[in-house]
């Protein structure tokens, strides 16, 4: 299947906004408003335009990524870093490789911008194959009630974890 990673328009919003609802409509474990925190983090200080991405196919967008500042803060130092949430690919779509395709573009974009880390609360089976580790590993809590196998940390810049250790903070767009 053919399509294109390119940056979010303004323009992409409402597709966008339809098919995060639709991705995670079956969903177990979410509480099916992804979509509106993306529309409250495309709004906050957190949001980085370039690692907003969509994949398309003549125009209809058939995936989405996100990834915002986040802090991992400890008693003496603090580190900017990314969360990456969420990532959907429209149902009818999914299993061929767009996904995975968000991802690895922008993993690339994140090395670019110089960013350390990328943090997410995730399938453990799924994003492992994408170099997350379980951020226990690394001393990194999260402020969600999450089974510790679904916590997960990505070092961009190599030794950068064995450096960062902490809370993960979210941006409060993350709890409202």
């Amino acid at each position: 299947m053919e399509f294109e990673i390119r940056k979010e328009e303004i323009q992409d919003h409402a597709a966008v906004s339809q098919l995060i609802a639709d991705a995670f409509k079956n969903e177990q474990l979410s509480d099916h408003r992804e979509q509106f925190l993306v529309e409250r983090l495309r709004k906050s200080p957190a949001f980085i335009p370039e690692l907003s991405l969509v994949a398309v196919n003549a125009n209809e967008v058939l995936g989405h990524i996100l990834l915002t500042k986040i802090k991992i803060n400890n008693k003496r130092t603090g580190c900017t870093c990314l969360s990456l949430a969420p990532v959907s690919v429209k149902p009818a779509y999914q299993n061929k490789g767009i996904g995975s395709a968000l991802i690895e573009k922008a993993h690339q974009i994140a090395c670019a911008l110089n960013y350390k880390a990328i943090v997410l609360i995730g399938h453990e089976d799924y994003y492992p194959r994408f170099g997350y580790r379980k951020a226990g590993m690394f001393g990194i809590n999260f402020p969600f009630d999450a089974p510790p196998a679904n916590c997960m940390v990505k070092e961009l810049k190599r030794g950068s974890l064995f450096l960062m250790h902490g809370n993960v903070e979210y941006p409060e767009e993350f709890f409202q």
